[in-house]
C-alpha cells in the first residue's frame, strides 16, 4: 500500500476535502489519512470524509505518559507523500517561519525531506498578491517542497484573479507522479508505526 497523508488548513477550498481524499483512494493501492486544522473543520463535514481524520486534540488524547507515541512523529514516519491541501495565507506563514503550533504543522516541521512535500495555496487574490506571499512560497520550495501553483477563476468571496487552489485532478495526478517515482526507487516508507485509530467523535 501506498500511504497518502491529506493535510487541510483553514481555506474555503477545504470544502473540496472529501472530493480529494475519494480520488485519491480511487487510485488504488492508496491508504490516505487526513490532519486538519481546527479552523479547516468550519468547511467540511468529517463524516464526509472517507479516512481516519486526526486533529490537535487527538495528539493529546493519546500521549499520557513517556512511553505513549506521539501523534506528529507517528504519523510523519507512517506517510510515503504528505500534501497540504488547502495551504491558506497563515499556515504558509508558519511553515515558511519555522512555526509548529498545531499537528498540521508539527508534521510539516519533523517531515523526511527524502519523501514529497506537495503545498497547494488557496487563498484571496489581494492576500495572493501581497509580495510576502511570493518569498514565502519561494521559502518552501527551496525546503524541496512541491509547489501545486493556484489558478485564476471565481472565488467565493466574489473576486476574480490567482488564489483559487489547482483543481482536485491536478492534485491527485501530482500525488500519483509522486508516488510512482518513490516506489520505482523503492523508497516507500521503511517504518510501520502504530498510530491508534480513532474512536472518538470529531
Amino acid at each position: 500500500m501506498r500511504r497518502v497523508l491529506v493535510a487541510a488548513s483553514g481555506s474555503v477550498a477545504a470544502l473540496k476535502l472529501p472530493e480529494l481524499v475519494g480520488r485519491l483512494l480511487e487510485l488504488g493501492q492508496v491508504e490516505v489519512k487526513v490532519v486538519t486544522t481546527e479552523h479547516a473543520k468550519h468547511f467540511y463535514d468529517p463524516k464526509d470524509i472517507p479516512a481516519e481524520v486526526y486533529s490537535d486534540s487527538d495528539e493529546w488524547k493519546m500521549w499520557n505518559q513517556r512511553a505513549d507515541p506521539v501523534l506528529h512523529i507517528e504519523l510523519r514516519r507512517w506517510a510515503d507523500v504528505m500534501v497540504i491541501a488547502p495551504l491558506d495565507a497563515n499556515t504558509l506563514g508558519k511553515i515558511a517561519s519555522g512555526i509548529c503550533d498545531n499537528l498540521l504543522t508539527c508534521i510539516v516541521r519533523a517531515w523526511d525531506l527524502k519523501r514529497p512535500l506537495l503545498f497547494c495555496p488557496a487563498m484571496n487574490t489581494a492576500m495572493w498578491e501581497h509580495p510576502i506571499t511570493a518569498v514565502q512560497i519561494q521559502t518552501l520550495k527551496s525546503f524541496g517542497y512541491i509547489d501545486v501553483p493556484c489558478i485564476v477563476k471565481n472565488l467565493v468571496c466574489g473576486d476574480e484573479g490567482h488564489g483559487a487552489m489547482a483543481e482536485t485532478s491536478t492534485i491527485v495526478e501530482k500525488v500519483r507522479e509522486c508516488l510512482d517515482r518513490l516506489h520505482s526507487r523503492g523508497l516507500g516508507a521503511a517504518q510501520q508505526p502504530q498510530i491508534p485509530e480513532k474512536s472518538l467523535p470529531m
